[in-house]
């Protein structure tokens, strides 16, 4: 047997548009066939190498000796009464059954026309950071996604939005499994190709990124430009009510996480958005907002007010409408800005790593005590 049969495939999925271009150049390729490999892959979703209909054939036959296609499939796909359609994926892992999750949540003009159709997506199955409300949190962490299985699962959300609204989606937020600036390389390379006009071709702006609050990774965004939008998953505006729910805390706390946000918007000049889960008799009092408030005065900022999910065996609830109520006014005569994010889907378990769990997703790595 030669050598050459026994190499592994080269996954395309697993290559950088630069990565790409480099592979048909060694393989004496013109440069216009790695951008027709690139729309293949990400504009037109091509699953095999024979539905790429303008190389020829040879090249395919070619192609499909050396190289290799890896698409996530979906396990698993639940639609809510409020239009929230959240999907289970299966990754292609030989010895392992990992899964991870999206969700697409459309808002509605009052006719009923799709105002905004946002993609949540995962960046890593499960995650070692162990909120103590967050489901993802308590199945651990096992491995990072690569920016092609990222892509996948956009490309798919966005052939069902075409299909059921005529429409293409308008957003994306990195808020699902995992903690995105964990697994940096692939977050920055994944909004890369989506925004590319040979591929979903959306906008940065309209691109989000979460993070618990890595400072090193909020720096470097800074440093590298990257051009898409900051959200920091806040959730509680002083170090001793966030040491309870977010272990992170203890080794980044909000002084260092200070010293970030500033040096992020001196560098971008941009502004963020503080995520703030509202938990009942915890994080919603007149006192929390008023922390909160100075935490905004950090930089240019927005507070996006989230109500919770509630997860099976987390002590920790949604806040009532009368808490909510009486936190915004308190957010608004301490002069913030502030919109109010309402749970979507709770009738098909949209909170995030929940479907995953039911699943039976054993435990991976935490950082958490327990």
């Amino acid at each position: 047997m030669s050598n050459i049969t026994s190499l592994k495939k080269t996954d395309l999925k697993s290559l950088t548009k630069e990565q790409l271009l480099t592979f048909c150049k060694e393989l004496g390729l013109p440069r216009f066939r790695a951008d027709q490999l690139f729309q293949w892959l990400y504009q037109k979703g091509a699953s095999s190498f024979d539905e790429m209909t303008n190389l020829s054939k040879d090249l395919r036959s070619k192609l499909d000796e050396i190289a290799t296609i890896n698409r996530i499939s979906v396990a698993n796909q639940q639609e809510s009464k409020d239009g929230t359609i959240k999907f289970l994926f299966k990754l292609n892992d030989e010895d392992k059954d990992y899964k991870v999750e999206a969700v697409m949540i459309p808002d509605f003009y009052p006719d009923g026309v799709p105002k905004r159709l946002t993609v949540c997506v995962s960046s890593q199955v499960g995650c070692v950071f162990g909120c103590s409300f967050c489901a993802t949190g308590k199945m651990g962490f096992f491995r990072n996604l690569s920016h092609g299985e990222v892509v996948d699962q956009v490309q798919y959300i966005n052939s069902i939005t075409e299909e059921k609204y005529d429409k293409k989606i308008t957003n994306i937020v990195y808020m699902g499994m995992g903690e995105p600036l964990h697994n940096y390389k692939t977050v920055v390379n994944s909004a890369s190709i989506i925004s590319d006009p040979l591929s979903i071709e959306l906008s940065p702006k309209r691109i989000t990124v979460s993070t618990v609050g890595l400072t090193k990774q909020i720096k470097q965004l800074a440093d590298d430009q990257e051009p898409f939008n900051l959200a920091i998953s806040l959730h509680a505006p002083s170090d001793e009510k966030r040491d309870k729910i977010m272990p992170i805390n203890s080794s980044m706390n909000l002084d260092s996480l200070e010293e970030a946000v500033k040096y992020y918007h001196r560098k971008t000049e941009r502004p963020l958005t503080y995520e703030y889960l509202l938990f009942d008799g915890f994080n919603d009092t007149y006192e929390d907002a008023k922390n909160l408030a100075r935490i905004v005065k950090w930089a240019p900022s927005k507070v996006n007010i989230i109500m919770y999910n509630n997860v099976a065996g987390v002590e920790l609830q949604r806040a009532r409408e009368d808490r909510l109520d009486a936190f915004l006014k308190a957010l608004i005569k301490h002069d913030v800005r502030a919109t109010v994010r309402r749970s979507r889907g709770d009738d098909i378990d949209a909170g995030c790593g929940q479907l995953a769990i039911r699943e039976g997703a054993p435990k991976g790595k935490t950082i958490a005590k327990n």
